[in-house]
Parts: C-alpha cells; sequence; structure tokens
C-alpha cells in the first residue's frame, strides 16, 4: 500500500499551545496526529499554538533532511474553518516541510476544498515541495456538509479522507447533551459518511467518544464504528489510542478465516466447480473479495495469521 494513502486507524487532537503534548504525541503509538488550532485552543493562545506547531515541524524536516530516521504519527494540523482569517494565518504558519496534511474543520461545499488545494498549490510551490505533498482530511460537522460529502470528497485529489464531527453535528440536530448506546441516534448520518467515503474511495474517520472514564463505551462504540464501515476513529487522548487500533485491526481469527476462504474457493476452482461450499455457506466473489481485503489489510499492518498457507 501506498505510504501516502496507508489506513490511519486512530487520529489523535493534540492542543497545538501545549507544546509538551506536541512533543510526547509524536511518541505515541496513534496513528495520526491532529495538532489543533482550532476548537481545541482559545483565541488568545492561537499564535502560540502556530508557532509551536511550526517549530515541530522544523525539527521534523530538519532530521529528515539529515537523513535521520524518523518514525512518528502521520502529522496533521487542524486549522480554523476556511474562510476565517484565522485560516489565512494558520495556512501561512503551517504549511512547511514535515507538514503531511490538514484537517479542514466545519467543510460545507466542495468550493471550500478547492480553496484550501489553491492555496496550497501556491504554498508547495514557493516552498520547493513536490506538488500534492500535503493531503487533506475534510471534518464535516453539520447537515449541509453530510448532503454534500461526496462532491467534497471528490473536490481534490489531495482529500484522504472524511472525518465526522459528531459533537458540532449533533448541536445541529439539538440532540440530547449526553452520549447513549453507541450514540446510535447518529447512525443515519455516520452511516451516510461512510457510503460517501467508499464511493469517493476515501477513508471514513469516526468522532471521538467523548468520555475518558468510559472504555468499556469507546470499545463498543469503535466497535460499532467498524460494523457501520467506517476505517478509523479520532480519540482526544493516548488511553484511547490502543483501544481505537484494535477495534479496526483484524483479529488472528479473522486473518486465519479469510485465509481458509480464499484456500476453500482456490481449490474448488481448481477442480471446476462453479458452486463453492465453505462452512455452510455458499462463497461468491463479494466474499471471497473481502476475505482478501482482510488479508490486505493485515499485511499492510505488519500482522500475520497463526496459521500458515499451505
Amino acid at each position: 500500500m501506498d505510504q501516502r494513502n496507508a489506513l490511519l486507524r486512530s487520529w489523535m487532537f493534540v492542543p497545538g499551545n501545549r507544546q509538551r503534548m506536541i512533543e510526547k504525541s509524536l511518541g505515541v503509538r496513534v496513528d495520526a496526529v491532529m495538532m489543533d488550532i482550532e476548537d481545541g485552543v482559545a483565541p488568545a493562545e492561537k499564535d502560540t499554538a502556530r508557532q509551536q506547531i511550526a517549530a515541530c515541524l522544523d525539527q521534523v524536516a530538519a532530521q529528515l533532511k539529515s537523513g535521520k530516521s524518523v518514525t512518528t504519527p502521520a502529522r496533521f494540523v487542524r486549522i480554523n474553518a476556511v474562510g476565517h482569517e484565522r485560516s489565512r494565518d494558520d495556512l501561512a504558519a503551517v504549511v512547511r516541510p514535515g507538514l503531511e496534511g490538514l484537517v479542514v474543520p466545519k467543510v460545507e461545499t466542495a468550493d471550500q476544498i478547492k480553496s484550501v488545494s489553491e492555496i496550497l498549490d501556491h504554498r508547495e510551490l514557493k516552498l520547493g515541495l513536490p506538488q500534492g505533498t500535503v493531503r487533506i482530511l475534510a471534518a464535516l460537522e453539520s447537515p449541509q456538509g453530510l448532503f454534500n460529502a461526496f462532491s467534497i470528497a471528490t473536490a481534490s485529489p489531495r482529500v484522504i479522507g472524511l472525518l465526522f464531527g459528531a459533537e458540532d453535528f449533533s448541536r445541529e440536530l439539538n440532540l440530547p447533551l449526553r452520549r447513549e448506546g453507541e450514540a446510535r441516534d447518529l447512525i443515519y448520518a455516520r452511516s451516510s459518511l461512510v457510503t460517501a467515503a467508499a464511493c469517493a474511495h476515501v477513508q471514513a474517520v469516526d468522532g471521538v467518544w467523548p468520555d475518558l472514564q468510559d472504555t468499556e463505551g469507546l470499545k463498543v462504540f469503535a466497535l460499532q464504528s467498524r460494523r457501520l464501515g467506517f476505517s478509523g476513529i479520532s480519540v482526544i487522548h493516548p488511553a484511547q489510542v490502543e483501544i481505537a487500533n484494535a477495534a479496526f485491526t483484524p483479529t488472528a481469527e479473522e486473518i486465519d478465516y479469510a485465509r481458509q476462504v480464499l484456500e476453500a474457493f482456490d481449490e474448488a476452482r481448481a477442480r471446476g466447480e462453479g458452486a463453492v461450499a465453505f462452512g455452510g455457506q455458499l462463497l461468491d466473489l463479494p466474499i471471497v473479495d473481502r476475505a482478501r481485503q482482510t488479508l490486505d489489510l493485515a499485511e499492510s499492518l505488519g500482522i500475520r495469521s497463526s496459521i500458515t498457507s499451505a
């Protein structure tokens, strides 16, 4: 799998004005960090956040330029909403070597993504970065954004995924303040986002589980996210990362079953059989393709089955 398009299962928000948190986040076993300049940072602290994020990226870029091996989560920055003066300041400060992507919040139209993409075109050219270096994760946080999800996802080749902004979306629908029942009241919206992302062949990232004390709730919520078709989930604390990664990682049992499905299918086809039965069910091509997807995902994550191929 192209590393630029590798599956990112866990996305962690990190306040950009907390230097120590930024430094620590680069050593967490999370797939991507979202250094924040938007809602997680008070207006008076936004300049500080820009400066500290820029310094962090410069440090990473210097290490990369020197030829040193650098292992960090994917480095994304959540800027302020498109069209706001703060977003222009954000882009001027953080689009630089070391940055891998932007999280663009409160996206409602494809034109907003095109606007950011054009700015990135000019900025990359000025900095001597390869065109398309900076990717985009578009956060959909309103009914209008959800309605335009597919056009947003396909507005630019820079877009690698859609992020569901559950809290803002809940406010728009005037939902109860407390999250209950694995967010069942948001299943339609979340499923709609997943479907749009699948149509556009980009990743779908679910919103956060806000209760840090409720680890069981997070496990159930993350499992539900995967079953709805999300490829990853956003988190707000390092303690949530392990649960998030586990939910979107094939288990040993799933990998072994997928391998057995493929072996049964290949053996039956080699015998010239049209209908293939395995484990009490007929194996049609969609099931076989899903088995291949499971093995491809496991391989991309460096996971091997406990059962070797025959």
